[in-house]
């Protein structure tokens, strides 16, 4: 596992604070490889058996499968103890955010290195699909402000948080959506040569910084409505180098003109929104889009013949117990229908499958580049606006 890189802006570990953090880690490694296997082996081996027994047939899908599952001691047991890591995930880097809170607000103060920008609108609200529910159970979820003023705390706890939830496996950088959707870009589209970039819902930039580096003529924004984020992503940009403009807006309506943007994009944002505000979103992407301009949204897996009742119900456990409502219900949305929906035609789409894979440790030969598969995909919601 990739040690993360170490930026100015990230909170530092006290000794009992670090050690936690590793047992979290190992803990979810350990659930994940060696328990985890087990739900399906007792849907099979008990599970179905049984409820084809009671009701004469299979479960027909994902919520019939939940339903059954929530009844077997191992799934009960297994889901318990992915709860109560999920909760310890932001348990630690809560702790060592504010302790040192004072020295991170000052040091993501703006410094101006790189040209980039910072933009924050104290008008823009929370959405209610946000702000009702603490996602991924992490307390106050990506806006909470502990600080009177030019507060991080939120975005801290997130960019130690996620490594921890992620084990790694997004590199040092946490940035493997991103590379990989550049990858994506350049491949499925190789004539595109962005000059204006908008990610929506950036956070923190960890998705978005790869396309500064992959398209260094192009002017890249961030937009998102949580200002903790904005402030950090900032700061963690021009401490690494990078420029890139940050602005606190809602992606359901932007102030940029029509026509603004060659590429439009999220990387799995879009089923932490409401369906309402899913539609919306994609409506505006199209407004964005200039004549040949791409959409881009990065997603985990939608429903489909692909993935098995079982499967499905495997994704939709973070529905119902990891404090995510619009997972399951998004993901169960076709996804030609709603790009359709935001006006897209049908020679427009571009929906599609991305390879999942992480960052390679350079190994002296197969270079800074090198990308390790690890099998599965996401999904890509995509469109092309006609020239």
């Amino acid at each position: 596992m990739p040690r993360q890189y170490q930026h100015p802006i990230l909170p530092q570990t006290a000794h009992d604070e670090d050690a936690l953090q590793s047992f979290v880690i190992s803990m979810r490694g350990h659930i994940s490889a060696n328990l985890t296997p087990g739900n399906r082996q007792a849907f099979e081996r008990d599970v179905a058996p049984t409820y084809k027994k009671s009701n004469g047939r299979a479960p027909a899908n994902r919520h019939e499968v939940r339903r059954a599952m929530l009844r077997h001691p191992f799934h009960q047991s297994w889901s318990a103890l992915i709860r109560t890591t999920q909760e310890m995930i932001w348990d630690s880097p809560g702790h060592s955010a504010l302790r040192q809170i004072d020295a991170l607000n000052a040091a993501a103060k703006p410094k101006r290195k790189t040209s980039g920008t910072l933009k924050l609108d104290p008008s823009v609200k929370i959405p209610p699909y946000l702000s009702a529910v603490d996602i991924h159970c992490m307390p106050g979820n990506f806006h909470q402000e502990v600080a009177v003023e030019d507060d991080v705390y939120a975005a801290a706890v997130y960019d130690r948080g996620a490594y921890i939830y992620i084990m790694g496996g997004m590199g040092p950088l946490g940035d493997a959506l991103g590379q990989m959707l550049v990858d994506y870009t350049k491949t499925t589209f190789p004539d595109l040569a962005p000059k204006r970039i908008l990610d929506m819902g950036c956070g923190i930039g960890g998705g978005t910084l790869p396309f500064v580096d992959a398209f260094p003529d192009a002017e890249v924004h961030g937009i998102d409505v949580s200002a903790p984020m904005l402030r950090y992503g900032h700061a963690r940009a021009e401490a690494l180098g990078r420029k890139m403009h940050f602005t606190q807006m809602n992606a359901e309506s932007t102030s940029f003109p029509d026509a603004s943007f060659d590429l439009v994009m999220t990387h799995i944002v879009v089923h932490e929104t409401s369906q309402k505000a899913l539609r919306n979103i994609l409506k505006e992407c199209r407004r964005l889009l200039k004549p040949g301009g791409v959409t881009l949204h990065c997603e985990t897996p939608m429903y489909d013949a692909r993935l098995s009742p079982f499967d499905q119900s495997q994704t939709d456990w973070d529905t119902y117990f990891n404090n995510e409502p619009f997972v399951g219900p998004m993901h169960g949305l076709d996804a030609d229908a709603l790009m359709r929906e935001a006006g897209f035609a049908d020679d427009e789409l571009a929906n599609g499958d991305l390879p999942l894979y992480v960052p390679g440790v350079d190994d002296g030969e197969k270079g800074d580049d090198y990308r390790h598969r690890i099998g599965g995909y996401l999904s890509i919601l995509g469109a092309r606006r006609r020239p």
